[in-house]
């Protein structure tokens, strides 16, 4: 592994913000290594030279960042404003890397030669199975993504998909596809944040949107899942995770990924969101899967595309430091879900009134 600086601007950022100014001076151009993934692996194996980074100047560089970040609140206008900032870069843009499904979330991935598409149709399956899909459920989604699951589970099996998000160009690609597959009387699409949502369900399920709610509004998410299940509703989650002991720490600091991606953001522990769900509903732990190696191939693939595609993504008038921020980004996930500082779950929740079928959680 081999880093070169270019400029000694990388040792101010470094210095003034940390770990999010070593970020940001890769971003700038200040500085190379030809194994960005196994950096962020070596850091994080060694974490008390990451956490050496954020010392000095770099501790009010990050009680800046930290009162940044305090206003990127989720709240029903917040949370329209986050997700816009990352979603609405355009919906071709993310079709340069993701799967034809354009699930941008962890795939689910089996043997050495698997694909992407593959592993994301794996995905959508294993969540179907979970939750026990058939003909005539009514499901709930919370976070339509570009309609990859709702399509899924509509086409598939029958369902009856109600699915919202708060971004209008997810929404918009979403509505057309799901015209595209003949599914407009399986499917219905809100365009509206999930504290409004009404009715009661057979199923709910929604993947990686817990990250996007805020910290403070846990338990309000779990209060809304349990009070849109029927007495007897399955629910299925896909999160990113955190290490518990880590959560508190990682709640009150802003990473790269808080400050340059993902505004608003935060990541959950499981113990932060079985306590949520145990004070905000009656919902109860059916199991838990981790597959977080499965997300680091995932990013691996994205990351791929994304850098075999650059001249397209140029055409789309993306600049080199955006490039070099998105990068950065795919590869520090990588590097985290590889050491497993980070990992993704499935969580299967029930209401008092389900009773268990022949179905297990498998991977």
């Amino acid at each position: 592994m081999h880093i070169d600086v270019l400029d000694p601007g990388f040792y101010r950022a470094l210095a003034a913000n940390g770990s999010v100014g070593a970020g940001e001076a890769w971003m700038d151009g200040l500085w190379e290594c030809d194994d960005l993934v196994g950096l962020i692996q070596l850091l994080v194996r060694n974490r008390d030279l990451l956490d050496g980074m954020e010392t000095g100047l770099a501790r009010l560089g990050g009680m800046a960042l930290r009162a940044w970040h305090a206003l990127q609140r989720n709240t029903l206008s917040g949370s329209r404003r986050n997700i816009a900032a990352h979603y609405d870069l355009g919906n071709d843009f993310f079709k340069l890397f993701l799967s034809p499904d354009l699930m941008y979330s962890s795939a689910l991935w089996a043997g050495a030669n698997d694909t992407l598409e593959a592993a994301s149709f794996r995905k959508l399956e294993t969540i179907c199975h979970q939750l026990e899909l058939k003909p005539g459920d009514r499901v709930v989604e919370i976070g339509t993504g570009w309609g990859g699951f709702a399509v899924h589970a509509a086409w598939h099996y029958g369902c009856h998909v109600t699915t919202t998000t708060i971004s209008r160009e997810q929404h918009a690609l979403a509505k057309a596809r799901v015209a595209e597959a003949g599914l407009q009387d399986r499917v219905t699409l809100l365009l509206k944040d999930y504290r409004d949502l009404e009715g009661r369900y057979d199923k709910l399920v929604s993947i990686e949107m817990i990250e996007a709610i805020g910290a403070e509004y846990l338990d309000v998410y779990f209060a809304k899942i349990g009070s849109l299940l029927k007495p007897d509703g399955l629910a299925l989650l896909q999160a990113i995770t955190i290490e518990d002991h880590r959560y508190e720490q990682a709640l009150h600091s802003v990473d790269f990924i808080k400050r340059h991606v993902f505004p608003g953001s935060f990541i959950p522990s499981i113990s932060a969101m079985l306590a949520a769900k145990t004070r905000a509903s009656d919902l109860g732990l059916i199991a838990q899967q981790d597959f977080g190696d499965s997300y680091a191939r995932t990013l691996h693939a994205w990351r791929q595309r994304f850098m075999a595609r650059l001249d397209e993504v140029r055409a789309q008038g993306f600049d080199d430091r955006f490039i070099r921020r998105w990068e950065f980004y795919l590869a520090y996930c990588e590097g985290g879900f590889r050491e497993r500082s980070i990992g993704v779950s499935h969580l299967l929740l029930a209401r008092p009134g389900f009773h268990r079928g022949a179905a297990e959680l498998t991977t």
